[in-house]
């Protein structure tokens, strides 16, 4: 064991994951976390890695960029995947999870860990030159460290507006209405879908404009910034009467097996419902549904109202309303290094939504960078950077100053950004096919990872990319 101790500071997916990695270098880790003494407008437990906005972690496929993203954390005992994978829920082609038993497996797992110091506080100031520390304290950083933040970088910090769907009681829908399909008739039928004719698809996006909103209390005087990913449904529905059709509530490629005789199958890009509005399982049994794609900032008395104008959902009963709140993240090419340490102090890194990622696999691989280079720092030796082969490394140059061509870069602008191929350096041959070019930049990833693995492996005195949870 090294004599020396590490400091993460909050524990979402970025900060579990590293404090799982530092603690199985053998390292003595502190984990700090405000919750339950202190919480965000967007957090509603205590718990380690609450997912705030949806339940789902992407597509799964190893030949989509999120897919990809999740295989390379698997192949370094990634404590958040593993978990992830544990208690996945059906979700057609995505990694989806009962979000209540996932964050409190991550919970019990890293208090149990010998080497892990659990310190539930709000941290108030940015540790001194000589504690080697990571800041993974995501989106709903508190305002008294943002500020700290702020004092250190000498930056302004980004921010987005960022929201969060319903979830509703399962057991109150309308099962005669809504039906069970996966699109195209792939993989299991894990969503439910409820139908809407042209005039429900119209008057329910009249009632969605008209509704009232919660005001964005002490930034309603800002131009609101959302994240394109993840708009508001009434931001949406704004853009244009066919928009949310061409969105969440497109209906291409799904089909009702009980319609029977009265649709052509073979015809159904032509008599399918003129919109879908799609429920996904929060739970295994499927007593909790997410409403997809249905972020908002409605009044809650107005989601009640307009919500049940969908055809299934007259009678739904809410566990949660949608929520809006501000999410904080750092000007990280100006910051950072792709080793994620701040450039004005290498013993201090930031991991996870707060650098520009977006996504719970790209928070999860920042914190398992993070923890990796706090961990080698901490045996005096020298932090690695991931081949920009694979989606973790190319994720990571994207963020940091080895970004050199930013996105939005004729406004100065940095937004944060998803795994995707577009990030990844060109094949050496160029492939035409998109499924083909996204398998071939799938096994350039695995293979250069191979190498990387067996090169970092050799760093630690055991091999703590097999150690895996109960």
């Amino acid at each position: 064991m090294v004599d020396k101790e590490v400091i993460v500071i909050g524990a979402g997916l970025a900060g579990s994951e590293a404090a799982w990695q530092i603690a199985n270098s053998g390292i003595a880790v502190k984990l700090v976390e405000m919750r339950p003494l202190s919480s965000t407008p967007a957090h509603h437990t205590s718990e380690f890695g609450e997912l705030v906005c949806s339940n789902s972690f992407g597509a799964l496929s190893k030949d989509r960029a999120a897919g990809l993203l999740q295989e390379e954390l698997r192949r370094f005992n990634s404590l958040i995947i593993q978990t992830a994978d544990k208690f996945s829920v059906p979700a057609g082609g995505a990694l989806a999870v009962d979000r209540s038993k996932f964050s409190k497996c991550l919970t019990e797992v890293l208090k149990k860990h010998p080497l892990v110091e659990i310190k539930r506080a709000e941290q108030l100031i940015i540790p001194p030159s000589d504690t080697i520390t990571i800041i993974a304290t995501g989106p709903l950083t508190s305002e008294a460290l943002a500020n700290k933040i702020r004092n250190f970088t000498g930056i302004d910090s980004c921010h987005f507006f960022d929201a969060a769907s319903p979830i509703i009681y399962g057991d109150t829908i309308d099962h005669k209405l809504v039906f069970k399909a996966s699109r195209y008739d792939k993989g299991d039928p894990a969503y439910l879908n409820c139908p809407m004719n042209e005039d429900e698809y119209i008057n329910f996006r009249k009632e969605l404009i008209r509704a009232q909103q919660v005001s964005l209390k002490d930034f309603e005087k800002e131009s609101a910034n959302f994240f394109e990913a993840c708009l508001p449904i009434e931001e949406i529905a704004r853009r244009g009467l066919e928009t949310m059709r061409y969105g969440p509530l497109k209906s291409i490629g799904l089909w009702n097996p009980e319609w029977g005789d009265l649709f052509d199958r073979e015809n159904r890009l032509n008599k399918r419902p003129h919109a879908i509005v799609q429920l996904r399982k929060e739970d295994l049994e499927g007593k909790l549904l997410n409403m997809v794609g249905f972020q908002t900032n409605l009044k809650w008395s107005e989601q009640k109202r307009v919500f049940r104008m969908i055809p299934g959902l007259e009678k739904a009963e809410f566990v949660r309303f949608g929520v809006m709140h501000r999410n904080t993240f750092l000007e990280s090419p100006k910051l950072l290094s792709p080793t994620l340490q701040f450039l004005k102090r290498d013993s201090l890194f930031a991991a996870g939504q707060i650098t520009g990622t977006e996504g719970y696999a790209a928070a999860a691989a920042g914190g398992l960078l993070a923890g990796i280079n706090a961990s080698l720092l901490a045996m005096n030796k020298v932090p690695v950077t991931f081949p920009e082969e694979t989606m973790i490394g190319s994720l990571m140059k994207f963020i940091s100053n080895k970004n050199v061509i930013m996105s939005n870069q004729k406004r100065n602008k940095f937004q944060p950004m998803p795994p995707t191929f577009g990030l990844m350096p060109e094949l050496r041959n160029k492939i035409k096919d998109k499924k083909m070019r996204y398998k071939a930049y799938q096994e350039r990833s695995i293979e250069a990872l191979q190498g990387f693995k067996k090169m970092l492996g050799s760093c630690f005195k055991k091999d703590q990319f097999i150690v895996h949870i109960n």
